[in-house]
């Protein structure tokens, strides 16, 4: 075994004998999460080294520099056979379930902290709610509570811009599952809309400019201009339904209807907002006006609410995971609610030929892979594909560079992390 000390964090792994065309494999995430130890274990059970684990929290905190991962992982790597080139694959793998990691992007996203901004969409940010960075990092873990997530933001794409600049400044042949650039695209629901649908991959329509609609009083002029009275108004940045709103409002009577995880109450003489992790239905015109307020403060994406094809009297959609351009572990996410996230509990099903036709699933699987090509430099994507009620149209509402969580599903014998490990091992 081969061990490593950066300023305390110990890197190992078993040299052994390496397959043909493997290369060292650096993850980026939470160590003991389901995300990193499903990872090491599909390695595991296709022959491959365990990856060399690096938390986020220490690249954060700057206890340990990705260069010097990468310098350290290479020429261990060589100690044994060092005969043909080395290209280290790094993964970024999903930041969130840890409080400490949540505070710390937090505070790299305040405005008294120096990053550069370069993957920020300037052309969205928000004026929301900002706290310094000693503030945040002093924030009590409080359960369910979407925390500043404006500014969580930007932190992100400050850190993604950070650890590729590092990384490539090591000066090896780096491959990335997928780049630090395209997940800050991918992880901005506005900037991924304009990125598709100038590809060419057919999106829901706005009922105004991505980022015009900043508050209630520009939404009810967006929708008596666009005539769309059913819109899904989502935080750009949010993921496993945590800000989402699907919104309708009677063009007749101005009646309105909310439907969302979103709760809100007074602590302490402060209104905090926390995803409750059921839905919610508010028909009360101010209590609308508040919670689309603070949306659209920390960033909010508004597109038009399209009505799903149904299944067992069930609204679905498809999560399609695609690696290396090929389409291949998928899910139906099947809701008697307009919102279909596994998170909230609702039903999935395997897509099989006897649930949709042929046809219609490799339409499913063509618009998933048609999304992740537009960003040419990422390998996997999780790709949310709904069909638009009455019609064979596919649609594209959101693209997860992190979702290839998906439990109990294989594709040709593979659980989807042994699948991505077989397949990226022989990327070049």
């Amino acid at each position: 075994m081969a061990l490593s000390v950066f300023d305390g964090i110990m890197i190992s792994y078993v040299v052994t004998q390496k397959p043909a065309n493997e290369q060292p494999f650096i993850l980026i995430g939470n160590p003991g999460n389901k995300r990193t130890l499903g990872l090491q274990e599909a390695r595991s059970s296709q022959g491959l080294k365990q990856s060399v684990l690096v938390p986020y929290q220490a690249l954060l905190q700057r206890s340990l520099r990705i260069g010097d991962v990468l310098y350290d992982t290479v020429h261990q790597w060589c100690d044994r056979d060092c005969s043909s080139s080395v290209s280290p694959i790094i993964r970024l793998d999903a930041p969130g379930e840890d409080p400490e990691v949540e505070r710390e992007f937090i505070a790299w996203g305040a405005p008294n902290f120096t990053e550069n901004d370069a993957f920020c969409p300037f052309e969205f940010v928000s004026d929301g709610v900002f706290i310094t960075a000693e503030e945040a990092r002093q924030l009590p873990v409080q359960q369910g509570r979407i925390l500043y997530p404006a500014q969580w933001f930007r932190g992100y794409c400050r850190f993604l811009y950070f650890i590729k600049k590092e990384a490539e400044n090591a000066g090896f042949p780096i491959v990335w599952v997928n780049d630090p650039a395209d997940i800050a695209v991918m992880f901005d629901k506005r900037s991924c809309s304009q990125l598709l649908t100038k590809h060419g991959v057919r999106m829901p329509a706005l009922p105004a400019p991505a980022g015009s609609i900043v508050d209630y009083d520009t939404l009810q002029e967006a929708i008596a201009l666009s005539g769309m009275n059913r819109l899904f108004i989502k935080l750009a940045c949010g993921s496993g339904a945590a800000g989402v709103m699907a919104y309708q409002i009677h063009p007749v009577t101005g009646a309105e209807l909310a439907v969302t995880t979103i709760g809100f109450e007074e602590r302490e003489g402060e209104r905090v907002y926390y995803n409750s992790g059921i839905l919610r239905r508010y028909s009360d015109k101010a209590v609308i006006r508040r919670i689309v307020n603070w949306l659209c403060l920390e960033g909010a994406h508004v597109e038009r609410w399209i009505e799903k094809e149904s299944l067992r009297g069930k609204s679905f959609d498809v999560r399609q995971l695609v690696v290396n351009g090929e389409a291949c572990h998928a899910v139906l996410r099947l809701s008697s609610t307009p919102i279909t996230n596994l998170h909230l509990r609702n039903e999935r099903q395997m897509m099989t030929e006897e649930i949709l036709s042929s046809g219609l699933k490799q339409q499913v699987e063509r618009t998933a892979i048609s999304a992740l090509s537009a960003f040419s430099n990422s390998s996997v994507a999780g790709v949310d594909v709904l069909v638009r009620r009455g019609s064979h149209e596919t649609y594209v509402v959101d693209i997860n560079p992190f979702g290839d969580l998906l439990y109990n599903v294989d594709y040709l014998g593979l659980n989807t992390y042994e699948w991505q490990m077989q397949q990226l091992q022989g990327k070049d």
